[in-house]
C-alpha cells in the first residue's frame, strides 16, 4: 500500500479519477522529498560555543572520568592509553580521544535487508526513523493503555515498512508478554527484522541473548560472511549510566557487537536536571564526554568500528522531575547534538519526537512539529523516537505512527528549502500567464511540472472544505489514521525471509510470535 492512499474518494467519478493518478507513487527521482536530504542550516551553538563544549568535554574526561568500566573494558581502554585511578574511575587524556576520533569510523552505510533502504548517515543528510521501549500501547479512540506485546512489535515494524518518511526501524515497544529475559531479546529483534526490510535497530540486556541473536541474522544474511558485508541490525547500547558510569552488562554487550561486525549506537541518555546538569550547556559536556569514551572504548576493541554517536539529551520537568520528552529544551538539546555530531563529522543520531500528551492529540502534534522542525533542520543524521511515542515513551499509538508520517513528510520538505533557478524563478510562465492568459497559474505547465514533485501532501491530514468533511461524517485525523493503519494490517504481511530460513530460525531459537500472525496462511 503505498503512502499516498488515503480515505475513499469523496464524490465525483472523474474528479476521483484524477485525483488517482495524480496520488499515484512518483520514481524517487521526482519525488519531493527523499531520504537523507540535507539539513543542517538551523544552529543553535555558535561556532564558539562548540569549541567550548568540546574542550569541557575533554577536561571532564581528563580531570573526572567514568566509574564502573568492566575488566575487559578496562583491559580495551588502557591499552589504548586509558588511565585506572586509585578510586577506580577510567579516565582519558585529551591526545587519546582527539587520536581516536580522528580515526573513528566514518561514512559507513546502514543497511537494510533491501538494498534500496540502505541509508547514508553523514555529513548533514537526515534520516527518520522509530525508537524506544514504550510498555503500553494506546487506543487513540477509547484512550485505554494495555501492555504491549511480540505482536505488537511486528505489526508495527510492517506498517513502518509502507512508510515513505520513516527511513528505518528501532524497536519501539517491550515485548511484556516474554518474561524470560533471552526470549525476549531474540524475539524482539525477529519480530523486527520479519516485519520490514528497512534498517533495524534493537538491544539486548545479556551478551550470550546477542550471540544467538547475531547467530539468526546469520541464516537470514545466508551466511556470516554475508551478514558483515552487509549488516543490517544495529544495537542500541546504554553503556553508560548517568553520569559518568559505565554500565556493565551493557558494555559487554558492545562488545559483541563490534567484535561480530554490527554497528553500535553508543548511547547516552542523561535527564537534565536528574542524571545530568540542569544546565544545557552542561547537560550537553556531560553526553558529548561519555560518547567520547564510548568511542575510546568502541575503537580499543576494533579501530574503525562503525558506531553511532548517540548524544540523547533527555529533559526534566524541573517541577516534578518527571521526564519532558515534548519541550521544547528538549528540541534544543537535541539540535545541538547534531551541530556537534557534524563538528567531529561523526554519524550523529539523536531523539525527537516524544510527546508528553497522553494522547495523539493537538498538544501531541504541536510537540513533534517543532522539535522535528529544528532537529531536522539542525542535520541531524538519524533521528530516533520520531513517530509513534507518546507519555513521554511510556506508550505507543499506531494511529500517531500513520499521523506522526504525515508531520515528518512536511518537516523533510522544510529540510529540503526552495529551489532558485532560472526556470523556478518563473519570469516566462509570468509572460504567459498575464501576456497570453488565461490570467492564473492552475494550469500551466509549470505548475502541472511541480505540484507533485515539489509540493508534500498529507496522506491523512484533511484539506477538504467544511461541507466535504460534513459530507464525510466529520473524520477526525485520528479517524482517518485508523482507516489506513487497519488495510496495512490487513494486507501488508512482508516474505522477505524464505519460508526455510524462517522454519531454521524456528528450530534452533525459542520464537514466540505464532505463525498464523505473520499472514493469512502464516509464514512457510
Amino acid at each position: 500500500m503505498s503512502e499516498a492512499e488515503s480515505i475513499p474518494a469523496r464524490r465525483g467519478g472523474a474528479r476521483a479519477a484524477r485525483r488517482a493518478a495524480r496520488a499515484a507513487p512518483l520514481p524517487d527521482n521526482l519525488r519531493p522529498v527523499n531520504p537523507g536530504m540535507p539539513g543542517g542550516l538551523y544552529k543553535p551553538l555558535s561556532e564558539a560555543d562548540v569549541l567550548r563544549i568540546h574542550h569541557a568535554a575533554l577536561d571532564v574526561l581528563e580531570q573526572i572520568g567514568l566509574a564502573d568500566a568492566t575488566p575487559s573494558g578496562i583491559e580495551y581502554m588502557t591499552r589504548a592509553g586509558a588511565r585506572l585511578t586509585p578510586e577506580g574511575r577510567l579516565v582519558f587524556p585529551r591526545a587519546l580521544v582527539e587520536d581516536t576520533v580522528a580515526r573513528a569510523g566514518r561514512h559507513f552505510v546502514l543497511h537494510g535487508q533491501d538494498p534500496k533502504h540502505d541509508l547514508e548517515p553523514w555529513g548533514s543528510k537526515v534520516y527518520f526513523g522509530t525508537a524506544g521501549a514504550a510498555v503500553h500501547i494506546v487506543d487513540a479512540r477509547t484512550g485505554e493503555y494495555r501492555d504491549s506485546t511480540t505482536r505488537d512489535l511486528y505489526d508495527i515494524a510492517r506498517v513502518v515498512d509502507t512508510l515513505d518518511h520513516l527511513h528505518f526501524y528501532q524497536r519501539s515497544v517491550v515485548c511484556r508478554d516474554l518474561v524470560n529475559p533471552l526470549e525476549m531479546d531474540v524475539n524482539t529483534a525477529y519480530a523486527c527484522v520479519s516485519g520490514t526490510t528497512k534498517h533495524v535497530g534493537t538491544s539486548w540486556v545479556r551478551p550470550e541473548h546477542l550471540e544467538a541473536s547475531l547467530e539468526m541474522l546469520h541464516m537470514i544474511a545466508g551466511g556470516e560472511d554475508k551478514w558483515r558485508e552487509r549488516p543490517f541490525v544495529s544495537q542500541s547500547n546504554c553503556f553508560v549510566v548517568p553520569p559518568l558510569k559505565f554500565a556493565y552488562d551493557a558494555c559487554l554487550c558492545l562488545e559483541v557487537a563490534v567484535r561480530g561486525g554490527m554497528p553500535v549506537l553508543l548511547l547516552s541518555a542523561g535527564q537534565a536536571g536528574a542524571t545530568a546538569p540542569a544546565a544545557l550547556a552542561g547537560a550537553l559536556v556531560q553526553e558529548v564526554a561519555e560518547c567520547l569514551a564510548g568511542l575510546v572504548y568502541v575503537n580499543a576493541i576494533k579501530p574503525g568500528a562503525p558506531a553511532i554517536f548517540g548524544t540523547w539529551c533527555f529533559v526534566s520537568d524541573l517541577r516534578t522531575g518527571a521526564m519532558s520528552g515534548g519541550s521544547p529544551e528538549q528540541a534544543l538539546l537535541s539540535a545541538a547534538s547534531a551541530q556537534l555530531a557534524r563538528y567531529y563529522d561523526l554519524t550523529g543520531g539523536t531523539a525527537s519526537g516524544m510527546s508528553d500528551a497522553k494522547l495523539p492529540d493537538v498538544q501531541s502534534g504541536l510537540e513533534k512539529a517543532y522539535n522535528h522542525a529544528l532537529v531536522g533542520n539542525a542535520g541531524a543524521n538519524l533521528i530516533y523516537e520520531s513517530a509513534g511515542m507518546l507519555a513521554s515513551l511510556l506508550g505507543f499509538s499506531m494511529e500517531s505512527l500513520i499521523i506522526d508520517n504525515d508531520i515528518i513528510g512536511a518537516v523533510q520538505r522544510t529540510i529540503k528549502g526552495i529551489d532558485v533557478s532560472d526556470e523556478s524563478l518563473s519570469i516566462e510562465t509570468m509572460r504567459k500567464v498575464c501576456l497570453e492568459g488565461p490570467g492564473h497559474y492552475l494550469g500551466a505547465d509549470q505548475t502541472l511540472q511541480r505540484m507533485q514533485r515539489e509540493y508534500v501532501y498529507p496522506s491523512v491530514g484533511d484539506r477538504t472544505s467544511p461541507n466535504e468533511w460534513a459530507s464525510q461524517g466529520r473524520p477526525s485525523v485520528v479517524d482517518r489514521a485508523r482507516h489506513k493503519l487497519e488495510a496495512i494490517l490487513a494486507s501488508h504481511y512482508p516474505s522477505h525471509i524464505p519460508a526455510s530460513v524462517d522454519a531454521a530460525i524456528r528450530e534452533r531459537l525459542p520464537i514466540r510470535l505464532p505463525r498464523e500472525a505473520m499472514g493469512p496462511a502464516g509464514r512457510g
